[in-house]
């Protein structure tokens, strides 16, 4: 196994990590799903209408509720989160880091993007904000 292997399944064995379904069910009931894939993605594929779009590089510092650069959706640590990546790789180990900065409840959505949008659930369409 790989060295980036053994960190994922690390990561994994971690956490919570939820089907397209349970992502929507925790968005309906107020969690905040984070998408962190690039912008290129997200204007070929579309983004998760209601989504909290923040690129991998600027996750830690705008879901860290105590920071300052922080997004006002960041209300607190005990906020379920998703994160949500192009095939759900990176958001797992984006999930772990949100942890480490107290995000207990941060999990990903197995799959990423490509899973949500093969379930049937909600896509707004590129180029539509």
């Amino acid at each position: 196994m790989s060295a980036v292997d053994a960190l994922l399944e690390a990561a994994r064995a971690g956490l919570d990590r939820v089907s397209p379904e349970q992502a929507a069910v925790v968005q309906r009931d107020g969690g905040l799903l984070v998408d962190i894939r690039y912008a290129a993605l997200r204007e070929r594929d579309g983004t998760i209408p209601g989504a909290l779009i923040v690129e991998r590089n600027e996750l830690e510092w705008r879901l860290d509720p105590t920071g300052a650069h922080r997004a006002p959706e960041a209300t607190g640590h005990d906020l379920p989160v998703v994160v949500v990546c192009n095939e759900g790789y990176a958001s797992s180990l984006a999930a772990v880091s949100l942890r480490q900065l107290g995000l207990y409840r941060a999990t990903d959505l197995v799959g990423g993007f490509q899973a949500w949008r093969a379930a049937g659930l909600p896509v707004r369409a590129r180029g539509h904000g």
